[in-house]
């Protein structure tokens, strides 16, 4: 078929005539439905892992206050997000580093199970990007939607037992059946690895973590976990205790809201008395505490209805973002000055047990528990009974002491075979310098002398604990390539509680340097009688030495080959590196 000009002049008329037409006023709108599934059922149902998700998806498209960033793969697959919050638009963390705003992060869904915190965050950030509830200023929220994506992913609704809502839930164990809350130290995650990349990303000064839990029953619906406060030190550590958590109290009091510390017991009646949790650095706050950040763990109670708790858990998170906002920075200051503490420091305290010597008095709203006759076991069982409530005081033990301490080195030394100890430390922004030559250093050696292990498997790992060591000075030449690791810089506290042998989440006690604890060479004994014989003709002070064992060890007397092993191991045959720790103390 042929065109005519006249056809074409047509087509072109009809054409401009149809792009000149304005269709603004048929141009599709997306709707938002900002309502959250827990909203919609009446407080019985959480949010999937992608409906959270597609959630803050549309808040980041709907309000400039919200921006949503990715940030590296999980176990899952699926990426780990984080949600931010500030009515000053900016959303860059190079520039935000060096606001004086204070930065609260708040970590949901680490157990997806204990799903409050995942709802609560959910509608506090639409609330607040909507302008419903004041929001700070001087404060910016980033919050982690789900942390264990994988046990969000795997939803049932059988898991937790003894949990009262919601109808469905996530599981507790990760992709790769790890609880995320162990893994802070270790790292056996990518979850961890990206958790490690977003924390040192945002800074926080405060960190806020959301549970669900129980060891008991009693009248309240919130529970508070904060930084142990000794352990903390510093003035951050005095502030968290005697100024922070009254307020904490006080304000929640005023809405209403009574809370108590964490119930650290187990199938016992609280009104026994209970310890404060040691949060380790293997727990989130624990790890938190490592840069200096005040650590919050929310831990609402299962028994108590899913609405009412997550309500609770949405009153907690605003009570303690209010005070860190009208803190003025203060928060902020404590922090620097504990980072200037420990730089400044030359002893460091290690391995924190509850002093029984300083007891609290707690009150405390209980129910009344009684020990009856199991009609399924036949065997005694607690009950309470709540419907005879009681307050009280009871015994409360929130004070630590050190059991060990060490002197900070000057630096550490790695050898660079140990690539794996590297990378956790390198995920952790600690500097590394490379030697740039073979170079012989002056170091304090340690040698394992004792360490227990757990009978079974804990997360992955036979976990070594009660470590005690020996030390020694040597001279000992290190490659080009190795790492010289300087403890003056922000990650000094990272660096002791991971490199210290007996520090009680170091990297040996989590089992990474177990291959110092097998002896690679060994003897023969008919090859190594006439080496003993002659060893012991040589060193008159190794023979006197080995009689005088004899003598007095009837069981070393009557075993020829501990007799030789003893020998052997004292002379230049035994391997040096059987029980040497292969991390090295620079102390001038």
């Amino acid at each position: 078929m042929k065109f005519s000009v006249k056809h074409i002049s047509v087509f072109l008329f009809i054409l401009i005539s149809f792009t000149s037409c304005d269709f603004s006023k048929y141009r599709l709108v997306k709707t938002y439905d900002f309502e959250t599934r827990f909203e919609k059922s009446k407080g019985k149902e959480t949010a999937t892992y992608k409906e959270v998700i597609a959630f803050y998806k549309d808040l980041d498209s709907k309000y400039n206050s919200i921006r949503l960033q990715v940030f590296d793969t999980t176990d899952a697959g699926e990426p780990l997000h984080l949600v931010i919050f500030n009515p000053d638009r900016e959303f860059d963390w190079e520039y935000l580093k060096d606001e004086e705003k204070t930065i609260v992060l708040i970590n949901n869904g680490i157990h997806p199970g204990e799903s409050d915190g995942i709802d609560a965050t959910m509608m506090m950030l639409r609330d607040m990007a909507q302008d419903s509830i004041p929001a700070p200023k001087n404060t910016i929220i980033a919050a982690i939607p789900i942390y264990n994506i994988g046990g969000a992913l795997n939803r049932n609704t059988a898991s937790r037992a003894n949990q009262n809502g919601p109808e469905a839930y996530g599981f507790r164990g990760n992709a790769r059946n790890y609880d995320l809350n162990r893994d802070f130290i270790k790292m056996d995650t990518k979850n961890a690895r990206a958790f490690a990349k977003l924390f040192h990303t945002v800074n926080p000064d405060v960190f806020i973590d959301t549970h669900v839990s129980n060891g008991a029953d009693y009248q309240y619906t919130l529970t508070h976990l904060l930084t142990q406060h000794n352990k903390m030190q510093g003035a951050l550590g005095d502030y968290i205790h005697q100024e922070f958590l009254p307020e904490l109290v006080d304000s929640l009091s005023k809405k209403n809201l009574d809370i108590t510390p964490y119930v650290n017991v187990f199938n016992e009646k609280p009104e026994k008395g209970f310890e404060q949790f040691l949060d380790n650095p293997r727990y989130s706050s624990g790890y938190a505490a490592l840069w200096n950040s005040l650590g919050l763990m929310i831990e609402t109670h299962m028994l108590k209805p899913y609405q009412q708790r997550v309500d609770a858990t949405y009153e907690m998170l605003l009570t303690a973002i209010d005070l860190v906002e009208n803190s003025n920075g203060k928060i902020k200051k404590l922090r620097e000055d504990n980072f200037r503490h420990f730089a400044e420091a030359e002893i460091y305290p290690l391995n924190y047990q509850v002093d029984k010597d300083s007891v609290s008095l707690l009150n405390f709203k209980g129910y009344e528990g009684s020990i009856k006759k199991s009609e399924v076991t036949g065997q005694n069982r607690l009950q309470y009974n709540s419907a005879q409530p009681f307050e009280k005081e009871i015994e409360y033990y929130n004070h630590f002491t050190a059991n060990d301490s060490i002197k900070i080195p000057k630096a550490y030394l790695l050898p660079q075979g140990y690539w794996d100890i590297k990378e956790k430390l390198e995920a952790n922004n600690i500097q590394l310098q490379r030697l740039e030559k073979d170079s012989i250093f002056m170091v304090e050696v340690y040698h394992i002398q004792d360490y227990q292990t757990v009978g079974s498997p804990y997360e992955g790992h036979y976990l070594h604990y009660n470590t005690e060591v020996k030390k020694s000075t040597d001279s000992i030449q290190f490659s080009e390539g190795d790492y010289l690791i300087p403890t003056h810089q922000a990650g000094i506290r990272y660096l002791l509680e991971t490199l210290e042998p007996q520090a009680v989440d170091s990297f040996f006690n989590w089992n990474f340097f177990d291959a110092i604890l097998q002896q690679k060479e060994h003897f023969s004994p008919y090859v190594f009688e006439d080496i003993a014989e002659k060893l012991l003709e040589d060193y008159p002070e190794l023979k006197e030495s080995f009689e005088q064992k004899k003598r007095n060890d009837y069981s070393f007397r009557s075993n020829s080959y501990a007799q030789l092993d003893w020998i052997y191991k004292r002379s230049k045959y035994y391997e040096k590196s059987h029980l040497r720790y292969p991390v090295f103390r620079v102390l001038h």
